[in-house]
């Protein structure tokens, strides 16, 4: 019998994750670069083993993009689609190793999460901590399925990699540490060496982002540690009901009951036949969920934390007899919410209101908004521009020219490599504020402060936020309390 052949089922699913990648560019270039990701632009100009806010990965992977495609969209978020199709391979290979059928389900899975799908348009630390927790998770798989134990070399490689892409990754080390102890298969990996050489290459990875907080006062192991300050019980029920409901929309509604039945079954078969399979997803899907479940008993859960618990999830689904009945819909549904999220994110058509439309509340107007300020301190005759916001920074820092010096206020800034600011006191300049501060802006590094006018940024008529503008003159101590930020000049 002669003809074509038919294309392979691999074949399929790498178009499939090529399309999505290729989609997922596009969306990447078209959507504003939001206050955060501009944020991060401005610490891919001042390298650092650390940063406050995070570990310094997610800047790394911003300097590569813009260095290959510019300081637009396309290049702050180029590694996000790259970084999404590969996690999608491997989670793909881990499934089927772990004995989810081929894995293309489990896959399908997880891109069709809303989480996945817009983290893969996106620049944030969650970006790379997803991709190594996926490799960490992949790397174990082929341990589980008795490939070579020089594999926890990759283990350890990945796992510190995910160190240093968001501190969430060290619940990785008790999650292994876990399968090691308390599973037969796990426990004769003891004795041997290379899981503890793994375990010493994660280290030596994080290595650098420890001896940075040492040199800065701790700062950012303060920052992140000291979300636990605020601890309110009598808020539990509260704060339980947004962690479930926030993820019901992120992971999308049947994916997210298909996982919690997935990590249910596996957690169930760990227990009772001690599968080391089912113990590695209950070690990465269930513990991590415990923690953020544990958290929500006395504090606010942020919607994308959990999202680490859905690669070992989306395995574990597949052996719940309701995902063969419910597959094609729950990813159809998953897809369509992602894809309306990427329309809506472009240009915001839906009529949702102003500011309770979060498209038009951080991405919208912010190149008009910036051709603005460039427009208001050139008729006032402005010799820089000032701000003291980090958000609001970036976005002005990344759009500005450098002709046109951009100063910020706030003690954040003198953990980072920039410069003082180089003002002469009594040169003019404007501060641009948010309306969100109630408060009177700071008069110290000024010697003169009056109100000057207004702005509102938004789309389509639809303000998402407004600023007042303030003229201000150098005082004699300007320039050791402000920093000189970086030009992008982006379009």
């Amino acid at each position: 019998m002669t003809g074509r052949s038919r294309p392979s089922d691999y074949s399929l699913f790498l178009l499939a994750i090529g399309g999505l990648t290729v989609l997922r560019l596009a969306v990447a270039a078209a959507v504003p670069v939001s206050p955060d990701e501009a944020y991060y632009w401005i610490w891919s100009r001042a390298l650092a083993p650390g940063f406050l806010d995070h570990p310094p990965m997610v800047a790394l992977w911003v300097r590569i993009g813009t260095a290959l495609c510019g300081d637009g969209g396309c290049g702050i978020r180029l590694l996000a689609p790259l970084s999404a199709a590969a996690g999608s391979l491997m989670i793909q290979d881990a499934a089927r190793r772990l004995g989810a059928g081929r894995g293309y389900a489990s896959a399908a899975l997880l891109n069709g999460t809303l989480l996945f799908g817009a983290g893969g348009a996106l620049m944030t630390p969650d970006t790379p901590l997803l991709l190594f927790w996926i490799a960490t998770l992949w790397a174990m798989a082929r341990i589980v399925s008795g490939d070579s134990g020089w594999w926890w070399i990759a283990v350890g490689v990945a796992a510190g990699l995910a160190l240093v892409s968001k501190y969430t990754a060290a619940l990785l080390l008790p999650g292994i540490g876990l399968w090691l102890l308390l599973l037969p298969a796990g426990r004769r990996w003891l004795r041997d060496p290379r899981p503890w050489v793994g375990l010493l290459l994660a280290l030596l990875l994080f290595l650098p982002v420890i001896l940075w907080n040492a040199d800065h006062h701790w700062a950012s192991f303060l920052k992140q540690g000291g979300r636990t300050g605020s601890w309110h019980p009598a808020r539990a029920m509260q704060f339980l009901g947004e962690l479930i409901g926030g993820q019901l929309g992120l992971a999308t509604p049947l994916i997210f009951v298909l996982c919690v039945m997935g990590l249910w079954t596996a957690t169930r078969r760990a227990v009772s036949t001690r599968d080391p399979a089912a113990g590695l997803l209950v070690a990465l899907g269930v513990l991590p969920a415990l923690v953020f479940v544990q958290h929500a008993l006395g504090d606010r859960v942020q919607g994308n934390w959990p999202e680490i618990v859905y690669p070992a999830a989306v395995i574990a689904a597949i052996a719940v007899p309701l995902t063969a009945r419910i597959l094609r819909p729950a990813i159809g549904l998953g897809f369509a919410l992602t894809l309306l999220v990427y329309v809506q994110a472009i240009g915001s058509p839906l009529p949702l209101g102003g500011v309770s439309d979060p498209t038009i509340r951080v991405l919208g107007g912010w190149a008009p908004f910036a051709a603005t300020v460039e427009d208001r301190a050139k008729a006032m005759k402005a010799s820089f521009v000032a701000v003291d916001e980090y958000g609001l920074a970036g976005e002005l820092a990344l759009r500005l020219p450098a002709t046109l010096p951009l100063v910020a206020e706030d003690p954040r800034w003198f953990l980072f490599r920039l410069p003082r600011a180089t003002l002469a006191p009594g040169a003019l300049g404007l501060l641009v504020r948010t309306d969100r501060r109630r408060t009177a802006p700071d008069a110290a590094p000024w010697s003169a402060i009056a109100k000057t006018g207004d702005i509102g940024r938004g789309r389509h008529g639809r303000i998402g936020e407004s600023y007042t503008l303030y003229a201000i003159t150098a005082g004699p101590n300007a320039g050791q309390l402000l920093t000189r930020l970086p030009s992008g000049d982006a379009p």
